[in-house]
């Protein structure tokens, strides 16, 4: 009982997190672990656990889509499945003691993003508009990483495409969750037929998530994240030498 009332509580403050500023992974993976779920099938479950939030934030954002540096939403839309199938594939390729080994690394890289992200997209940003090409390399590999891991994904998004001319953040967030989604979703598809999920655990964190996600998404609308994004960081430091010491110490 203990554990599945974690799980409902890393589900709804990571639902949260994920409406406001990113990062929801931070909280639900290590919590699938430290319930004693192996790393990857751990990865796997935080991702269908996350997805109904993250479709619960999409739609409340769904006014807001729009097109990015020219190029429409559904053909980013499909580049990003794309590369949320191979990067999901992918994770099930790797054995969970070589992902233990990666995913200090991988939580270090999303650490830094969400540090740096928002004021790295600011500073990129541009009018150039790249070729339809570079654009649709520059997706597949943010949905290939969404799909592999996904951890603050959705601000490498928004700074790539900044970088690319796309606009500002704020006009840009709501094009950015309906792409998680869609990463996620393509995602949750392949984890479930290769049997990779922990179904007890994943219905806990999911109702939580479910709950985190719409709530976090009506705040988001109405008042800066700026406070969750100082909690999410300071979660994001803490998980990430967590992990380090788990796999070298």
């Amino acid at each position: 009982m203990y554990d599945i009332m974690l799980l409902f509580l890393a589900g709804l403050l990571a639902g949260s997190m994920n409406a406001l500023a990113g990062g929801g992974s931070f909280v639900s993976l290590p919590a699938l672990i430290s319930v004693g779920v192996p790393s990857v099938a751990a990865n796997a479950t935080s991702t269908l656990a996350l997805f109904p939030g993250g479709m619960a934030s999409s739609w409340v954002y769904r006014d807001g889509v729009r097109s990015v540096c020219g190029v429409n939403v559904v053909p980013i839309a499909i580049v990003t499945v794309m590369g949320g199938v191979a990067g999901s594939i992918l994770l099930l390729l790797t054995p969970s003691r070589i992902f233990d080994g990666i995913l200090p690394w991988l939580l270090l890289v999303a650490t830094l993003m969400l540090a740096a992200g928002p004021r790295l997209s600011a500073q990129l940003q541009t009018q150039a508009r790249p070729s339809v090409l570079a654009f649709a390399t520059v997706q597949f590999f943010l949905g290939l990483y969404g799909g592999y891991f996904g951890g603050a994904v959705g601000l490498m998004m928004l700074a790539a495409w900044s970088a690319l001319g796309g606009g500002d953040i704020k006009s840009l967030n709501p094009t950015r969750m309906v792409m998680v989604t869609a990463a996620n979703a393509v995602a949750v598809v392949v984890f479930v037929l290769a049997g990779a999920i922990v179904w007890q655990e994943c219905i806990a964190m999911t109702i939580g998530a479910v709950i985190g996600g719409w709530t976090g998404a009506h705040i988001g609308r109405r008042q800066p994240p700026s406070v969750v994004r100082v909690l999410t960081l300071a979660v994001a430091f803490l998980t990430t030498a967590v992990f380090f010491s788990r796999a070298y110490l």
